[in-house]
């Protein structure tokens, strides 16, 4: 989810927190379990800082380790040993119980998006992306929004908070039922597709959808059942070259490939540069694959510069790329 639905839910958990009696009563454990559900609600993106180095560190690594199964037990227990140390008159189990749910639950609602998250290392690195929920859901943060001005105008914050996440609860199952709509609709529009991919949008009812055939790759939008085709791509054998070994081989290229299930590539010359590019087919914007990996090999097998990452324009590349179509 994005951060203000997360901050949001930090309020409402600290919110359930008040059906502890101890948080209720106790100023310092109310004071700790506070600080520590708003810290635990964010900390899991602390990955967001990868950034600062360069898109292929952070696409490996965001939602990787930090929302694993050692982080979700680890971070409640670095915040909460901090947090009594800070507050010395605050209770220990009860800040790291609530501290504990907060990091659990952010982990958790990140896997109902369809980028997903490494939630199961160190079992396994495989994404795990149910692809329910857009990373914003104006719906859930409204009923956040609506919850929490009730608790401040004085409604009780158990009871509101409660009532929040019931709703929540049969909302998802809403929009899970959505989605097997839009899979059966696509299925039935492209009857021999091996693989579907539907991701949400801000739309309640308005879906990404990507199919693949044995032949062919398929790309569109689903609104309600109506399922409509924009594009057609026919899958073809990426012809390999040393060019090609070269530019696979670059960090940002297997960056894209290790997150990105669906892809076509392209494979062009410019002047004395060999560009290859990879594109994401799910996330069609405006007419636009905004998703990319780029790679530009010279003539002594030297990759010059390389990017992944979204892009809207090809101008906006090129400045990534610090390459102009003449060289």
């Amino acid at each position: 989810m994005d951060t203000g639905t997360h901050i949001a839910m930090g309020v409402a958990i600290s919110g359930l927190a008040l059906a502890d009696s101890t948080v209720a009563t106790e100023p310092a454990t109310m004071g700790a379990v506070f600080a520590g559900i708003m810290v635990g609600s964010l900390i899991p993106d602390i990955d967001t800082v990868l950034k600062l180095r360069n898109n292929a560190v952070y696409l490996s690594n965001h939602r990787g380790i930090t929302h694993s199964v050692p982080a979700i037990m680890l971070w409640p227990l670095l915040i909460s040993i901090l947090l009594t140390f800070i507050v010395p008159e605050s209770i220990f189990f009860h800040v790291w119980a609530w501290t504990f749910l907060a990091v659990f639950t952010h982990v958790f609602v990140d896997i109902f998006n369809s980028y997903g998250t490494q939630a199961l290392r160190p079992f396994s690195h495989k994404w795990v992306a149910i692809g329910v929920i857009n990373t914003f859901d104006p719906i859930i943060f409204g009923l956040h929004v609506i919850a929490i001005l009730a608790w401040v105008l004085g409604a009780d914050p158990v009871f509101t908070m409660s009532t929040l996440y019931i709703v929540i609860f049969f909302y998802y199952l809403l929009r899970f039922a959505v989605k097997s709509a839009v899979k059966n609709a696509v299925k039935k529009t492209i009857p021999n597709a091996t693989h579907i991919f539907t991701a949400p949008t801000m739309n309640f009812f308005q879906w990404r959808v990507a199919a693949t055939t044995d032949v062919d790759h398929y790309v569109g939008r689903a609104y309600g059942r109506s399922i409509t085709i924009y594009e057609r791509f026919e899958r073809e054998v990426m012809p390999m070259s040393p060019q090609v070994e070269v530019a696979l081989e670059d960090p940002n290229m297997q960056a894209f490939t290790s997150f990105s299930p669906l892809y076509r590539w392209s494979i062009s010359e410019k002047g004395h540069i060999y560009e290859v590019r990879l594109i994401d087919l799910r996330y069609r914007s405006k007419g636009y694959y905004p998703f990319v990996a780029v790679a530009h090999v010279n003539e002594d097998l030297e990759v010059v510069n390389s990017y992944t990452g979204w892009i809207f324009s090809e101008e906006k590349l090129r400045k990534k790329l610090n390459f102009a179509p003449n060289n």
